[in-house]
């Protein structure tokens, strides 16, 4: 990890110490900018009981530019495509380098409370959002209570 720039280092430190709540964060071992990462589903949401696996990728010109990060984990949610990509206004146009990994697993987290079918990425998961809400609630629910292959473990 020495030839990272501070700021990294010092927000994996603190994401490995201090979690959040419902997340995990792991590093690779092999290349530090790259997490592997799992977001338990958000209590009294479509997707609690689940856990998601994402991965999130550090650029270069981090912090500068957004973490590229999308969903390993196959879920049924309008802004989230079939190939994981988030549709985040914080991973896009609203990109701050005040923000830090942190905030972003945090956000990532509340989308999967808060799905907004106004603002899709998967425009037929949207639209059966807006025809009935409470039907593709059970659907994202069943999506939730998915088995994935673990491909890391987090030391307490």
């Amino acid at each position: 990890m020495s030839s990272l720039p501070k700021r990294i280092i010092k927000e994996t430190q603190k994401l490995i110490q201090d979690p959040c709540d419902g997340i995990k964060a792991v590093p690779d071992e092999n290349n530090a900018r790259y997490f592997l990462v799992s977001i338990d589903g958000p209590k009294d949401s479509a997707y609690e009981g689940g856990i998601f696996d994402l991965e999130l990728f550090l650029p270069e010109e981090y912090p500068m530019t957004a973490p590229k990060v999308r969903f390993t984990t196959k879920l049924y949610h309008p802004n989230i495509d079939r190939l994981g990509r988030i549709c985040l206004d914080i991973l896009k146009d609203k990109w701050s380098p005040a923000l830090q990994i942190r905030t972003v697993l945090l956000s990532i987290q509340a989308l999967l409370s808060a799905p907004n079918p106004e603002d899709p990425l998967d425009g037929e998961v949207a639209s059966h959002w807006k025809q009935n809400e409470a039907e593709a609630l059970a659907k994202g629910f069943g999506h939730s209570i998915v088995t994935t292959n673990r491909r890391f473990e987090v030391r307490s």
